[in-house]
């Protein structure tokens, strides 16, 4: 921040009336430990507040409010002979990214100031031990189990319209951050004729809110209609990045795209740019003779949107395409909220508001017809089933390239017969021997195959029987196991 921000952020600090529990000033330094203390409390306490960060100032009384300056230097001060802020650092778990600054104002008065982003996921120690403010005053947290309970369940999934990533705006900065146009344009609305209409509407969005000194940009504004997701701290880790590999193995990379614009900005470039690295294909099926890519682009759409939708912010790493020669493995970070067995027919987002706005904007379906849509593809390209997995932190879901029965494993075909029961069952129909036969490319004089393929899908408890009584083969139907 500059020099006149940092003073326009101190008036709004000093207008309180009195301390919050997540600012505190001091008239001058004490010692290190307690500034330790004190910005593990302050995190703590900006994390329940809904507070994008706490503040603490030196150079400031703490109870007239009144800038008296300070002889404290942060980014001199020593520790023994080790530097205060690594001393602090090192001693702060998590590892959290404070920020120091120093400043003069009111005619010299030097301000000294620690800003500490609050608490994400666990609450913040200082030497083994947490801290929270109460009113004005530093006790350790233990001491308010009810307050350490709320930080562990507000950080857990806080919704991305609720955390900002970019403070201390001014209306015109917000709109050279943010592509204004995109927005409209993908809303089928007219661009308003002033910025404070723009404001408005992005406020009523939940893209941006009121901060100390001006407007902030909340994660959901910036991951949506970044120009430049570098622009943001830690988002541009989010930007979704598209890898080639030559053969069916990651030893020889072809070519590689990030897509660093917002998803609202970059999704349909990123889906023509991946249609464009897929191989023709002619011998997709008896269905399908003509010259066509590789897999379906509405069950390619649908998985990449749900990758971008469901993704966990709070873990690290990026969504991410893979294309192999025989294969495209869609991913993001985070482990999903339901079984994978369940993915067609259940919805449970950790980001709706991202999942609401995508689908206004055109981008994906109604919540939970996604995944059918995709499989729906799939099936009429006649491609081995999908493929879902769930490693310690990240969710990959894969698609097949063509190939006959006869290549698939058994448990290809057994996978192929509970997603199609499964995609039959959420369309109020059901399997049977006849659909499953259309589904994988089996002739009628065959139907003893697709029976035995049945039975052990049965044995295995995948599908079950929907009508125990009915002993006709013919018209036997099936549903899947949870239905």
């Amino acid at each position: 921040m500059t020099d006149n921000e940092l003073t326009k952020l101190i008036d709004a600090l000093i207008s309180f009336p009195y301390e919050t529990e997540w600012v505190e000033f001091k008239r001058n330094f004490h010692s290190p430990e307690e500034i330790g203390e004190r910005l593990s409390a302050l995190s703590n306490s900006a994390c329940l507040h809904n507070k994008p960060y706490g503040y603490l100032v030196f150079g400031v009384d703490d109870t007239t409010h009144e800038i008296i300056g300070t002889t404290f230097r942060i980014k001199s001060h020593k520790k023994g002979n080790e530097e205060l802020e690594m001393w602090l650092a090192l001693r702060l778990n998590p590892r959290i990214d404070f920020e120091t600054y120093e400043f003069d104002c009111c005619g010299g008065r030097h301000i000294s100031m620690f800003r500490v982003p609050a608490a994400v996921n666990v609450p913040v120690e200082f030497t083994n031990e947490a801290y929270i403010r109460v009113g004005s005053l530093t006790k350790k947290l233990t001491m308010f189990k009810d307050k350490e309970a709320k930080i562990w369940n507000r950080n857990n999934g806080k919704p991305l319209d609720k955390i900002t990533v970019k403070q201390n705006l001014s209306v015109s900065e917000v709109i050279s951050l943010l592509s204004v146009e995109t927005y409209f344009d993908l809303m089928g609305l007219p661009l308003p004729t002033t910025q404070q209409a723009i404001v408005d509407r992005f406020r009523s969005e939940s893209f941006i809110t009121d901060d100390e000194t001006g407007l902030a940009i909340t994660e959901l504004g910036a991951i949506l209609l970044a120009k430049d997701l570098s622009d943001f701290d830690h988002l541009r880790r989010k930007a979704v990045r598209v890898i080639v590999y030559r053969g069916s193995g990651k030893q020889e990379t072809e070519r590689e795209q990030i897509f660093m614009k917002g998803y609202a900005l970059s999704f349909s470039t990123m889906i023509d740019w991946i249609a464009g690295q897929l191989p023709a294909d002619e011998r997709i099926g008896r269905a399908l003779r003509e010259n066509i890519t590789s897999y379906p682009q509405v069950t390619i759409r649908e998985i990449v949107a749900n990758m971008i939708i469901h993704q966990d912010f709070a873990q690290s790493g990026f969504p991410m395409i893979e294309i192999y020669s025989n294969r495209m493995e869609i991913s993001n970070p985070g482990i999903p909220l339901i079984s994978t067995d369940r993915f067609i027919d259940e919805y449970i987002s950790r980001n709706d508001s991202l999942a609401d706005i995508m689908r206004r904007m055109g981008f994906c379906e109604e919540k939970g017809s996604g995944m059918d849509k995709a499989m729906t593809g799939s099936e009429t390209y006649m491609l081995p089933p999908l493929r879902f997995t769930v490693s310690e932190n990240r969710t990959t879901v894969t698609l097949f390239s063509y190939r006959p029965l006869s290549e698939l494993t058994r448990q290809e075909k057994l996978a192929a017969c509970y997603q199609h029961a499964c995609l039959r069952y959420v369309n109020g129909e059901m399997l049977t021997n006849q659909t499953l036969r259309r589904r994988l490319g089996i002739e009628q004089k065959n139907y003893s195959m697709v029976s035995r393929l049945i039975k052990e899908a049965l044995e295995n408890g995948l599908i079950k029987d929907a009508d125990p009584g009915n002993n006709s083969k013919k018209y036997k139907g099936y549903l899947p196991y949870w239905a």
